[in-house]
């Protein structure tokens, strides 16, 4: 059974990329967390974000549902957004097992991620 840590979500400025770093366990609870952060993301002028999911324990859908909203934004106003790992085996697993790994660009790291 999971064990639940805290979940807690930053953001900054880098290199003019959008950074949200989420670390514990995010689910229904705490979506909302990274649902303001990915706001936030979007109205910002940044020319990417990146969500930083390394430090991330566990998500249930949603938060894929939150990403899932976040990228259809972030399309609209033609900016990208990528996924960083990397990835714990169950946040892996819920992108795998909902057939989402090819909606999202998802890479191994946020250095990766930023000069992408």
């Amino acid at each position: 059974m999971h064990a639940p840590t805290p979940a807690v979500v930053t953001h900054a400025v880098e290199d003019q990329v959008f950074v949200i770093r989420v670390t514990g366990s995010l689910d229904h609870e705490s979506a909302a967390l990274l649902e303001e952060a990915c706001a936030l993301a979007e109205s910002h002028a940044a020319r990417r974000t990146v969500v930083d999911l390394s430090r991330t324990d566990f998500a249930d859908s949603t938060v894929l549902h939150v990403l899932l909203g976040a990228q259809r934004a972030h399309h609209r106003r033609q900016r990208r957004l990528l996924v960083a790992g990397p990835f714990q085996p169950v946040v892996r697993r819920l992108f795998e097992v909902t057939g989402t790994t090819d909606y999202f660009t998802l890479v191994d790291n946020v250095p990766t991620a930023v000069q992408e």
